[in-house]
């Protein structure tokens, strides 16, 4: 090799050390040795890495298609959609063999038409509140989340990020476009053994733990009213059957009913339209209870603020003693007037105030208000002396259930247009189908433009561009024919063992580093391998999608395991004990899928 390959080699294992030890963002560090290449690039007779290659990554096929997603399921979380279907889907189970049936099926299914990071970021608060339900340990049903996610995203070309950024590379190739379902043929055997070993044996690797983090934690407890909408889904149903029973973190203390207080709610209580809950609990449970269809705060001044829907959100607010409000109550003091903003629940030192209704609470010094108040509540009020404290609850705009089946019907179509099209042979390909559906998500205001940009995870995208960046470099310096040719003869020029081994080494790779990084830096190798052996590329380069994926023995290897680490409560060791079989797994029926579908 040349001292360019070389150079090149080396900074790829920097950056594969410097990923290992989590100390820095990967975007930063890839982007850095991008950077690095193409500056020593141009004092070298031989360039590394052009400028504009460099900058290719940002204009790939896959890498667009990633962003465009990410409007997609900004549009299906904020009209509260999955997390309606999660609910629906998980039921109450009797055991955890039953509890993990009805998670990892549909969690897998779900995934192959959806990008699996933002479906797991969803589902983690439904997860979690269904285990209190129903007794049973978050550490027994995480891990299996993250990993139906990852087993179901390896079925169809969108199921993941890697899939996209394969399929892009591949284009950019000059080959015919991978269809929606070229994946399939190794992604649905490896999910069907996958979710196998899971029901029956890796249920029984997983610990019974708390986790990290968990809403007893939290020493504030609010007093908060909720109105049962007169036209709404819960009119007519239990107080069981609507999921108000056994909340984490939360309890229904009373219902107001014309008039009349029922002080003891029991399980089988039948809801009336205008009831008004009054609920003792925490903040997080407080959050999730506002986005429960069919429930609508009790203080009336909600409609009056001055702010659409998607331009609010929730808000804590500490009162001062300079709060003009202190010794009045909220009525009496016209808070929505004064703040444009309204009172939804107070916390006063952990102990539950008695007064019924919001408006009587007397205000307080030390006082902790939520208030649901326009998004610029926060700048005009951080510095005003009638609060100690004011600061905006994440993810807490109002949920528009009443755009939830337009969503729906959103998502479906995207894939059945992306589908017909690989099957029809029409000229649209996925990035046209998600434009689309990008475009109506706003259109049929599912979610905001404000909204959407917040939604895309630059690190990710970013990451992906310049992983791109580095796979061009070790293509132009000829490092990837050389690793290849190394590979081919540490096989002894048989192609399946060659695949075995390219897909060890990818799965080595996604577990240090980011899935997306690793399947860029292994394409040109596994192009130049398929070259040297004279044999079809797209059995490696499925390979190299499944393998990227295949991220189950480390927690820092895929997003989503690193999503469940601490609301499963885990520890490094566990992801090892119950992922290894699973990796293992992914190896072996990848390779049999390669002899029985491609000609090796």
């Amino acid at each position: 090799m040349t001292w360019e390959a070389w150079f090149t080699v080396g900074v790829v294992l920097a950056v594969l050390g410097i990923l290992m030890t989590s100390r820095f963002g990967s975007d930063l560090v890839i982007l850095s040795a991008v950077a690095l290449l193409v500056i020593v690039g141009l004092f070298s007779p031989r360039e590394i890495l052009g400028t504009g290659e460099a900058l290719d990554g940002m204009a790939n096929e896959g890498m667009i298609t990633v962003a465009v997603l990410y409007i997609v399921v900004c549009g299906l979380t904020k009209t509260g959609a999955v997390q309606w279907l999660g609910r629906r889907v998980l039921g109450r189970p009797k055991s955890l063999f039953t509890a993990m049936v009805r998670l990892v099926v549909p969690v897998s299914l779900v995934s192959a038409f959806m990008n699996n990071t933002p479906l797991v970021a969803m589902l983690i608060p439904v997860v979690t509140d269904w285990c209190r339900r129903n007794g049973f340990s978050s550490s027994k049903l995480m891990i299996p989340l993250s990993y139906a996610a990852i087993l179901g995203g390896t079925v169809t070309l969108i199921g993941t990020s890697t899939n996209l950024v394969v399929s892009g590379m591949w284009s950019a190739s000059g080959r015919p476009d991978m269809g929606m379902f070229d994946i399939a043929v190794f992604g649905i055997p490896t999910m069907i053994v996958g979710l196998l070993y899971l029901v029956f044996v890796g249920r029984f690797l997983l610990p019974a733990r708390n986790p990290v983090l968990s809403v007893k934690d939290d020493a504030k407890s609010y007093t908060l009213e909720m109105l049962v909408e007169p036209a709404g889904p819960l009119v007519g149903r239990t107080i069981e059957q609507a999921g108000l029973r056994g909340l984490p973190g939360l309890f229904l203390a009373e219902i107001e009913r014309a008039g009349q207080l029922l002080p003891a709610v029991g399980p089988n209580e039948t809801l009336h339209a205008g009831d008004r809950l009054v609920f003792v609990g925490v903040l997080e449970s407080v959050v999730d209870l506002r986005k429960v269809r069919g429930l609508t705060p009790a203080p009336d001044q909600i409609v009056k603020l001055g702010a659409p829907n998607p331009q609010r959100c929730l808000v804590e607010a500490v009162v001062s003693n300079t709060n003009p409000l202190v010794g009045r109550t909220i009525r009496e003091g016209r808070f929505r007037s004064i703040y444009n903003a309204v009172v939804i629940a107070v916390a006063r030192n952990g102990v539950r105030i008695k007064d019924r209704k919001i408006g009587d609470i007397q205000v307080h010094v030390g006082d902790t208000m939520l208030l649901e108040a326009p998004t610029s509540f926060v700048e005009q009020h951080r510095d005003s002396r009638d609060f100690y404290l004011v600061s905006e609850i994440a993810d807490s705009a109002p949920v528009r259930h009443d755009r939830a089946v337009a969503a729906l019907v959103v998502l479906v179509g995207m894939v059945a247009l992306a589908t017909l099209s690989d099957l029809l042979g029409w000229p649209l390909k996925m990035i046209h189908a998600a434009g689309i559906a990008a475009g109506l998500m706003l259109i049929l205001r599912c979610c905001s433009g404000p909204q959407a940009r917040s939604a895309m995870d630059w690190q990710v995208l970013i990451t992906i561009a310049a992983a791109l960046a580095l796979g061009k470099a070790l293509d132009n310096t000829g490092a990837a024919r050389t690793i290849a040719d190394s590979l081919v003869s540490l096989a002894s020029g048989n192609p399946l063992l060659t695949l075995a081994m390219v897909y060890v080494v990818t799965t080595i790779f996604t577990e240090v580093i980011t899935n997306n990084a690793a399947a860029a830096l292994m394409f040109p190798i596994a192009a130049a391998i398929a070259e040297r052996l004279g044999v079809d590329l797209k059995p490696f380069a499925l390979a190299i999608m499944m393998a990227a994926s295949a991220s189950f023995c480390t927690p820092i290897g895929y997003q989503t395991n690193l999503m469940v680490l601490a609301p499963g409560g885990y520890r490094f060791t566990d992801y090892l004990r119950v992922g290894l079989p699973l990796n293992i797994i992914g190896l072996v029926v990848t390779v049999i899928s390669a002899k029985l579908f491609f000609p090796m």
